[in-house]
């Protein structure tokens, strides 16, 4: 029932290794600064898109082009633009040639233009011509793809849409791809590359382009200290020291953007140049001229000091600079800019003690932000971060400062009541995702972190007498916000809570019957919530109240995402609940259920409406579940319309109803037993061997494959040794899943910054700008098809041996899976067995 909070992506930064062949020619090109390319590319899969209009003389350019390419490839015809793209992708290289234009220069700028092309498509919009252009881009060569890039990089004259591309495409293979590139390089044109760089920062007029090569140069910088701490690029160091105290400055930025990027970047001798460090930052922290620079440099002190996190002595000798830190925090805010807040953010995570000598001003800073209405929700959130991120790092600092976590609630709850009238809200059949970006569910996430972090002694106090005012508001938006808050603290506030329980289980039931939908299902809610936080106790003192008052809420016909929550919330009542005290409520609880199971397949089959459905066929199940062998009266009841729904419901946007109803037929036969669930069995099982053999076809996310492997190993259960006979059928599919292997990412700041949030993706912060990160969505999946080859293992016995020894080849290794303790702990069962 609780809201969690969402994550982040993945870029896939890894080339490929495929390398395809085609022919070459040789030769050589113009000596000079600029990098002569080469490359080779596939002409079956390149793109054919008109290519960028030529700046001078297009005409007479471009028939050189086709000269060229008809003299260089054989002398075949170039007629039409096809034609010219296909001749151009076989295999070309270029080499050093003397001063002066010559044929092969003339081949050069050819080349660039139709890379320039390649760029373009690698940003086009058509999902097709965008991955013709990756797959293209994937067959050049490591080593020439640097000079091609950088070459784009410098070019002045080409779009900066394009350059821009280039800068993250070779910022992206120095950090992905650095040990198998740079170290072939000869060392001319290590030397090259770095002299560039240093002199694009110099000589750059567009600022984008600038920062971009600053991160390009930040990344080689990171590759280039060694194992012992030495920066193999000593220039770069001196260009630093010039450029931060140049009177230029766009170098002034340049500078603090790649010591921001990469605050290691001294290596062992940081120590040596601690307080020329720390001087540069305060000057430029200092700097009223220029806000940009006060900005950035306290960024740059932000990311050394994360850098830094377990040096106790590095921090306390920087602690004066946390005031100009918390100054351009201020400022920045009021001018649209977050980084340094989130700067901030990060530091309360990851080196809380830092704050210390500042935590009180810290904390006044953060209160006013979150409550300044005229700053964004973003902006606001951010600063409420600060503080219910302290609270989980630093519990024990910020329990000194309880006056300001006091304030601190109220704001919380503020945003609680940020919602807006919806009126269709009760009739929605779609239930979209948690806005994880409004006040609301920020607020409600925070209330619940902070709970935990410090505890109900000291959290309930703060927080009662507002939940109480807010509930007797008349604005339906203070008593949603308020029952949603008892929802959310119940796991922090455990022990408090659990002393006045009665009180507020009285208080909230009263709420089942609001003239207000919303607050209506904000009871359920809170109902759902404390049935698990204080499960059994909750059950067992408040079965009768509970039981009548959900039956009595999921009759609201009228509300269907009412009907559908008070569903929920019965689920959650009915799995934690004994069955001793159940059993009196069946016959209610069945017939109920069934009746509005009935009325809702009707409404399925007339309208299309699925909603409530899927959550009574849940609670059938859920019921069924805890009744075990009490629930044989009903049997027949149910599943005649249970099998109708999985043998009809083939629909896309029924999976998750069809896939559900499968996870309510296998529960109930687990729960009648064999004697009772046989005659249906044989027809149970076709329909799911039919759903099997459709599995190839179901999308990755199709939410029908976790119901699917889960009922399988309920079946197994019901059916004993004669499972046996489908376990052909059943295993590719579980062992495709067991087998599925995280997406993980290193990713920088750029990329960080670059990319939007996916729900599934969780992040470590690595410090020096970097975050690991691993896409958890599968993970559980993964869990539970492991879970059910124990399952299996165990009920068939000799019957499994078959696919022991595919099996262990699958178990051992996940034995040092840290991602998932579900998945170890299973794995060790399954291996200890």
């Amino acid at each position: 029932m609780k809201t969690t909070r969402g994550n982040l992506v993945h870029i896939d930064t890894q080339p490929r290794d495929d390398r395809r062949g085609s022919k070459e020619v040789e030769g050589g090109s113009r000596d000079g600064t600029s990098i002569s390319p080469s490359f080779s590319l596939t002409a079956a899969e390149t793109p054919i898109a008109p290519p960028p209009p030529l700046r001078r003389n297009g005409s007479f350019l471009r028939k050189l082009q086709d000269d060229i390419l008809r003299l260089c490839f054989y002398s075949v015809p170039v007629t039409t633009e096809a034609e010219r793209l296909q001749a151009w992708v076989c295999r070309v290289h270029i080499t050093a040639s003397p001063p002066g234009w010559s044929f092969l220069d003339l081949t050069a700028m050819a080349e660039q233009q139709q890379f320039y092309l390649l760029l373009g498509n690698l940003m086009n919009t058509d999902n097709n011509v965008r991955k013709q252009a990756e797959e293209t881009y994937d067959t050049i060569p490591g080593q020439n793809k640097i000079t091609f890039l950088l070459q784009a990089v410098r070019d002045a004259s080409a779009a900066e849409e394009v350059r821009q591309m280039a800068a993250v495409l070779l910022r992206r293979l120095l950090s992905s791809s650095f040990e198998e590139i740079y170290p072939g390089l000869t060392l001319e044109m290590q030397t090259v590359i770095k002299t560039e760089l240093l002199t694009s920062i110099q000589q750059e007029t567009s600022q984008n382009i600038r920062k971009k090569v600053c991160d390009i140069a930040a990344e080689l910088c990171r590759n280039l200290i060694d194992d012992d701490g030495n920066n193999q690029w000593p220039e770069v160091l001196k260009f630093l020291f010039d450029s931060v105290n140049s009177d230029n400055v766009g170098l002034r930025e340049a500078a603090l953007h790649i010591f921001w990027n990469f605050p290691g970047i001294f290596g062992n001798q940081q120590q040596h140049y601690l307080e020329v460090i720390k001087r540069m930052l305060v000057q430029c922290m200092q700097d009223q001229a220029n806000p940009q620079i006060r900005t950035l440099a306290a960024r740059a002190a932000a990311s050394f000091i994360l850098s830094s996190e377990s040096n106790t002595a590095l921090l306390k000798h920087f602690a004066d600079l946390l005031p100009g830190i918390l100054q351009a925090v201020n400022e920045s805010c009021y001018q649209g800019d977050d980084s340094v807040l989130k700067s901030l953010v990060e530091i309360a995570d990851t080196a809380p003690k830092y704050l210390r000598p500042n935590l009180e001003p810290t904390l006044q800073l953060c209160l006013k932000l979150c409550a300044d209405t005229n700053l964004t929700n973003m902006q606001r959130q951010l600063a409420l971060e600060v503080i219910v991120t302290l609270s989980e790092t630093a519990a024990a600092m910020l329990r000194k400062h309880t006056d300001i976590v006091a304030q601190s609630v109220p704001q919380m709850l503020a945003m609680m009541v940020d919602l807006e009238d919806d009126d269709e809200w009760a009739m929605a059949d779609e239930l979209e995702d948690d806005d994880f970006d409004s006040n609301a569910v920020a607020g409600e996430s925070a209330l619940d972190r902070i709970a935990c972090g410090l505890g109900g002694k000291i959290i309930l106090p703060m927080i009662k007498q507002h939940i109480m005012q807010m509930l007797q508001n008349p604005d339906w938006k203070y008593r949603h916000a308020g029952l949603m808050a008892l929802s959310a603290i119940g796991e922090g506030c455990h022990q408090q809570m659990e002393a006045i329980l009665q009180e507020i289980v009285s208080f909230v039931l009263l709420f089942c019957s609001d003239p207000h939908p919303r607050v209506r299902y904000a009871a359920c809610n809170a109902i759902g919530q404390m049935a698990t936080d204080f499960a059994p106790t909750f059950q067992k003192k408040f079965h009768d109240k509970v039981i009548s008052a959900l039956l009595q809420t999921m009759e609201d016909q009228s509300n269907p995402r009412v009907q559908a929550h008070a569903a929920a919330a019965l689920i959650n009542f009915t799995e934690d609940c004994p069955k001793s005290l159940l059993i009196p409520y069946l016959d209610s609880l069945v017939q109920h259920l069934h009746v509005i199971m009935v009325a809702k397949l009707q409404e399925l089959i007339q309208k299309g409406t699925k909603l409530v459905l899927e959550q009574v066929v849940t609670s059938i199940a859920s019921v069924a579940d805890t009744a075990e062998e009490k629930f044989v009266p009903y049997y027949d009841l149910f599943m005649p319309s249970l099998k109708h729904i999985v043998e009809n419901a083939v629909q896309k946007e029924l999976r998750l109803l069809r896939g559900k109803t499968i996870e309510c037929i296998s529960l109930i036969g687990l729960a009648v037993g064999k004697d009772k669930f046989m005659p249906d069995a044989s027809a149970v099982m076709q329909l799911l061997l039919k759903t099997q053999t459709d599995f190839n076809d179901l999308e990755d996310d199709d939410p029908q494959i976790s119901y699917m492997i889960s009922a399988w190993a309920r079946m197994c259960k019901i059916l004993g040794k004669e499972f046996q006979q489908y376990l052909p059928v059943v295993m590719g599919p579980l062992m495709k899943t067991a087998s599925i292997k995280p997406e993980v990412a290193l990713l920088d700041t750029q990329d960080m910054e670059n990319i939007s949030e996916d729900e599934g993706w969780e992040f470590v912060n690595l410090g020096d700008q970097q975050s690991f990160g691993i896409k958890t969505a599968g993970l559980e999946e993964k869990a539970t098809a492991c879970q059910m080859l124990v399952c299996y293992a165990k009920e068939l016995k000799e019957g499994f041996v078959e696919y022991t020894e595919q099996v262990v080849k699958l178990m051992v290794p996940l034995l040092k899976f840290y991602f998932h303790d579900d998945i170890l702990h299973v794995d060790f069962l399954f291996v200890t067995s």
